[in-house]
């Protein structure tokens, strides 16, 4: 039987073009529907995060990092777990929490890793005054207590820290700094500035009597690799000047740039404070900057006084409970001067500098708040220490140098040092630096930090060194300023006094070896993952280069005590510097029982 005659199309054979165009506009069609379901599906992931998931994206700040919002005071990050979720406070969020009589100050604000706001306020604030009566006001009426942390050196302007609040993170919103007045004091508000980042900022300068040298971070990224000095420029003069002066850069390596100081006729006689100086890049745009340029003065020796021989520097944070034990020791075996570079501590640091200073040991605080920033403020003390010493120990305050050779001295004595540093005069390449080696202990069964000091606290070590300190001759230091840390780049030849040529002695470890005590009580240690002071060193809440000297083997990314930690790194019982330290600063205790009391616990 015959098909209908309406069905024959539908019988007939399908031509082959039409077969392709067929197949295509299906392909097509199929195609269309998988793109909506991926933009729909994005789409749902994008809106269920919150805005503090979105920025932590946006700005590399991983959900370790994000420190949580706080009411009463600045936490510690090493007492939070890293895992542990951001929360808002709420009452911090509502109107209620600004206060109705208040003074806003000028005030440039910076946001720091963890949602930290570094806020640099006016000159003349100081510690002294009551902390909590200065808040960070957000556009949104949200607020966080502001802590003093400070004055910077070339300004005296004061500075601040606080944190961000979550529902500030979106857009990034600027702070005003506040400080609660009375009713009848009540001041003017003041409009919000543009949040700077910290990642691409110039923050300091320091002036030498023949150029300028000036720090900047997010220029030279990559340990290693450095923009050419002669495609950068620095520009000094404030944003609101109609002319700014320019000079020459000499010198690119690391955070640190030198260039020659401006002509500053036009601002007349009393230029002190108050210039802005930057950095321009080769294709016009100019860093950011809350740096000021100073002229050079000879100020920091008294005509005629003669200079100390031996200082030392390092970079501190929260290190009150150590300073002392650090600063008698070295003191007693030749240390004439310590330079505290203070990355922001919180614990009591200044008033414990007060008091060693006023026992008479010399310890001069630089405020440095800037994070991830070693190697910068090693340069800085290099320079601005070289008018007042001739020889800089770089040397952590939980490093403490000696020798085998002082184990049957009854006393310490300033020589002691003084016997590991070359004398100037010698023939050939002249000695401008040396290098001692570590020795790394571990928490050698404690629990707890040792309230009779890190070295009567940690008596077991690992087999093998590892890494070195340097004692450096500030006059031998490359112009460039380049250090690793640990030791610095040296003259080589011609720009030296007399043209000489610098050379690096490593000491033999029979010589002078430096107890590190890296691995202390879990407690302490774990502060570690903070953040990691240099600025090349990856942070550990951070999985990338798991290998790193720099590591505490055999933990991972995350702040979690292994079940063993009071055992390891324990492979050889060293008490050398122990017993040693004992005979000099201790003494017994008045309840008898053959128990000593440290010159540090006085």
């Amino acid at each position: 039987m015959k098909a209908p005659p309406r069905l024959l199309p539908l019988l007939l054979p399908v031509p082959a073009a039409s077969s392709r165009l067929f197949e295509t506009t299906t392909r097509g069609r199929c195609a269309f529907l998988l793109l909506c379901l991926f933009l729909f599906v994005s789409l749902s992931i994008f809106l269920s995060l919150s805005p503090n998931q979105l920025l932590l994206r946006s700005f590399d700040y991983s959900p370790a990092a994000a420190a949580p919002t706080v009411v009463a005071a600045r936490p510690n990050l090493s007492a939070f777990p890293s895992n542990s979720a951001v929360r808002e406070s709420t009452g911090h969020l509502n109107k209620s929490s600004v206060p109705e009589a208040r003074e806003d100050l000028e005030s440039v604000s910076i946001l720091f890793p963890d949602w930290e706001v570094v806020v640099i306020g006016p000159a003349g604030i100081s510690g002294e005054e009551e902390e909590s009566g200065f808040l960070c006001v957000y556009p949104n009426k949200a607020t966080s207590p502001a802590r003093f942390s400070g004055n910077l050196r070339a300004t005296n302007q004061s500075i601040f820290t606080c944190w961000m609040p979550e529902k500030c993170r979106r857009r990034l919103q600027s702070p005003v700094l506040v400080r609660r007045k009375s009713p009848a004091e009540g001041g003017k508000e003041k409009t919000t500035k543009s949040l700077l980042r910290w990642t691409f900022l110039a923050y300091e300068s320091l002036s030498t009597e023949s150029d300028v040298v000036l720090f900047v971070k997010g220029v030279n990224n990559k340990q290693g690799v450095n923009r050419p000095a002669h495609e950068l420029k620095c520009v000094f003069g404030n944003p609101d000047d109609s002319a700014v002066k320019t000079t020459a850069v000499t010198s690119s390596e690391q955070e640190v740039f030198r260039c020659g100081h401006p002509d500053l006729t036009g601002y007349g006689q009393n230029v002190t404070v108050g210039v802005r100086v930057t950095l321009e890049l080769p294709d016009g745009v100019r860093v950011p900057s809350v740096a000021h340029y100073s002229p050079w003065r000879r100020s920091s020796v008294v005509v005629g006084e003669a200079k100390l021989q031996i200082c030392a520097a390092t970079m501190v944070y929260n290190a009150a409970k150590f300073l002392k034990e650090w600063v008698i020791y070295h003191s007693g075996i030749g240390v004439e001067k310590f330079f505290l570079y203070d990355n922001g501590s919180d614990d009591g640091l200044g008033i414990v500098v007060g008091e060693l200073n006023r026992e008479g040991y010399r310890v001069e605080t630089v405020p440095w708040i800037w994070a991830k920033t070693q190697e910068a403020g090693f340069s800085h003390a290099a320079v601005y220490a070289r008018e007042s010493c001739d020889w800089m120990m770089y040397i952590d305050v939980d490093e403490f140098l000696f020798s085998p050779r002082w184990s049957s001295a009854a006393q310490p004595s300033d020589r002691m040092l003084k016997s590991l540093i070359p004398r100037k005069k010698s023939a050939g390449r002249v000695v401008g630096q040396v290098t001692i080696r570590c020795n790394e202990f571990g928490p050698s069964g404690r629990v707890t930090h040792p309230p009779d000091g890190v070295t009567q606290g940690y008596d077991c070590r690992r087999k093998l060194d590892n890494r070195h300190k340097s004692i450096v001759l500030l006059e031998a230091i490359d112009d460039s300023l380049l250090n690793a840390v640990h030791h610095f780049r040296l003259r080589g030849g011609g720009g030296g006094e007399g043209g000489k040529l610098f050379r690096t002695k490593q000491v033999g470890m029979g010589a002078a070896v430096v107890n590190h005590y890296k691995y202390q009580a879990w407690s302490e240690f774990r502060a570690k993952f903070r953040r990691r002071v240099s600025a090349y060193v990856v942070d550990w809440r951070r999985a990338v280069n798991p290998a790193s000297k720099d590591r505490a083997p055999g933990l991972g990314f995350e702040p979690v005590k292994p079940g063993d930690w009071e055992r390891r790194f324990c492979e050889v019982r060293d008490d050398r510097l122990k017993s040693l330290v004992r005979r000099w600063y201790g003494g017994l205790t008045a309840e008898g029982g053959g128990g000593y009391r440290m010159a540090w616990q006085r």
